[in-house]
């Protein structure tokens, strides 16, 4: 078990996920690349971008989240992980689906959608301004 600078709680879940889905570490190339933007001098020093690719599947996975090398090694497998889960599984991840969620509401309304809106809004304008005050 390597050391990633995260809790053992957290490593262990990553490494029971690669049990599970039959990831040997030994399929994981991984390479250290110079990062750029914030983190100044560290990050220009320093590789902390961490690319792996798991040979068998042909799934790239780049991470720079962090400052540091070690966290950014075990949110790239964990990416990795969740990326191989999906093509396992064969189905949308979460993070996908609350994507499309998302586009969907932005989503411009049919007109006829938008003209049963805009009665239904008419309708209820009309009720309200009825209930004023009755003058004798």
């Amino acid at each position: 078990m390597t050391d990633f600078g995260v809790s053992p709680k957290k490593q262990e879940k990553l490494d029971k996920k690669f049990e599970k889905y039959r990831v040997r570490k030994s399929d994981i190339e991984e390479k250290f690349i110079r990062s750029s933007g914030k983190g100044g001098q560290n990050v220009n020093k320093v590789s902390t971008t961490v690319y792996l690719k798991h040979c068998p599947t042909g799934i790239e996975v780049k991470c720079r989240r962090e400052r540091t090398q070690g966290l950014n090694r075990f949110f790239a497998r964990r990416l990795l992980a969740e990326k191989i889960e999906e093509r396992v599984l064969g189905r949308v991840s979460e993070k996908q689906q609350k994507i499309e969620k998302i586009r969907r509401q932005k989503r411009k309304r049919s007109k006829r959608a938008k003209g049963k809106m805009l009665e239904e809004k008419r309708n209820v304008s009309c009720k309200k301004g009825m209930r004023g005050k009755i003058i004798y």
